[in-house]
């Protein structure tokens, strides 16, 4: 089995690609399968979200790209800045991973807070695609600066 070790923070080619959800990118020690079918086991340091775009390497130099594959979410869109505010804060206080764009925001899929985002009168798409929450304010990421 491939044993990827190593968090690689400089850029460089990658030779492998490893597409994995949002709950598997949050763990430093899993089985996995490459994109390309081959076995390998994450052994990372603990407290690294994985993101999209991310390299890893084993100790013998493989390259692998971290990609963010596709998973069923709920996608709420608008216009109304307020409005994304206002259910950015409501799922905020249920602690909701949440991604965070200019005109949408996206979570996991849950009909319990799909139903909540339309009462605040926001319309939801449950999709397919990629998911990249936010890090949160006191946790590192690849995206984020450090202190």
């Amino acid at each position: 089995m491939i044993k990827i070790t190593t968090i690689i923070d400089y850029q460089t080619t990658a030779e492998a690609t490893l597409s994995l959800p949002i709950k598997e990118r949050v763990k430093s020690r899993i089985k996995v399968t490459l994109d390309d079918g081959r076995e390998a086991g994450l052994f990372l340091p603990r407290g690294k979200i994985l993101r999209n775009g991310d390299l890893v390497a084993t100790d013998d130099g493989l390259i692998v790209q971290i990609k963010a594959a596709p998973e069923l979410v709920s996608t709420v869109s608008s216009t109304n800045s307020h409005m994304l505010a206002k259910a950015s804060y409501h799922l905020g206080n249920r602690h909701v991973p949440l991604q965070v764009e200019p005109q949408w925001l996206r979570y996991l899929h849950d009909h319990v807070l799909d139903d909540m985002v339309k009462g605040l009168g926001l319309a939801v798409k449950t999709e397919t695609a990629p998911f990249e929450p936010e890090a949160g304010a006191y946790q590192s990421s690849a995206q984020g600066h450090h202190h």
